[in-house]
């Protein structure tokens, strides 16, 4: 089977349409969303109606915090602007598109794969796995070979070998990597709908379960087209320019 893995969609339907066009050429099988299917951008109904059908149609699909924040009010820590894009995103859904985002899991396990936001160790804690040491700790806190995480916008790849010996690397875009089973993995695809790497092409990751290898994609969008949007719905401009710088 092969899996196409979004996370971090972010309300920004120019990103997702086109990681989904690109994705038309990959041979997908199935999908998983891992979370935060809202916040930052435009297009939050248009993005939840769409997890949505993808759920109907047999994906997998995960909470992330921004979603969980849009279900019960942001929390007191969150930030001035993810937090007037929480309220200004409450409003913007109808209950049954509010409905779907509280009835997502924080995990999925399926055969020896593991899909979750954030982290392993603590999914509703939303804690990053920033690097190598946060990694390990996710990784041991499941008896799953291989897992997928969002949360980061970065697209990384970890692995910790039979003898506890940690790595990781940046991956290369559209170069298959093999994941071998003598190791365990943590993959972070990137986000689809606001990188952060300096690059504004949206991220999404193809994994083989046969051939036991993943895939990175960047996937180029109209980041002007999103950014005016958000522009256009008074939110945050910061949040504009984001798109179109990456950072």
């Amino acid at each position: 089977m092969r899996w196409g893995i979004l996370t971090d969609l972010h309300a920004n339907r120019e990103a997702v349409e086109a990681v989904l066009e690109h994705a038309t050429g990959q041979q997908i099988d199935r999908y998983a969303l891992l979370g935060d299917f809202v916040g930052y951008g435009a297009d939050p109904g248009w993005v939840v109606d769409l997890a949505r059908d993808f759920v109907a149609a047999g994906a997998v699909a995960v909470m992330g915090n921004h979603d969980i924040a849009v279900v019960r009010g942001p929390s007191p820590s969150m930030r001035p602007d993810p937090r007037y894009v929480v309220e200004w995103t409450r409003d913007h859904l109808d209950a049954r598109q509010v409905e779907f985002l509280a009835t997502l899991p924080l995990v999925h396990e399926e055969g020896d794969i593991l899909f979750v936001h954030a982290n392993a160790w603590d999914p509703a804690g939303w804690e990053y796995v920033a690097g190598r040491m946060e990694a390990v700790r996710s990784i041991h806190a499941t008896k799953k070979t291989l897992t997928f995480c969002g949360h980061m916008h970065e697209p990384r790849l970890y692995h910790l070998s039979a003898t506890g010996k940690a790595g990781e690397f940046v991956p290369t875009r559209g170069m298959p990597i093999p994941l071998p089973p003598s190791r365990r993995w943590l993959v972070i695809p990137g986000s689809s709908g606001q990188p952060r790497d300096g690059d504004p092409a949206a991220c999404y990751a193809v994994y083989d379960d046969e051939t036991r290898e993943i895939t990175y994609w960047r996937v180029p969008y109209d980041t002007e087209g999103a950014g005016a949007k958000i522009r256009a719905a008074q939110l945050p401009q910061r949040l504009a320019s984001r798109l179109t710088d990456g950072h």
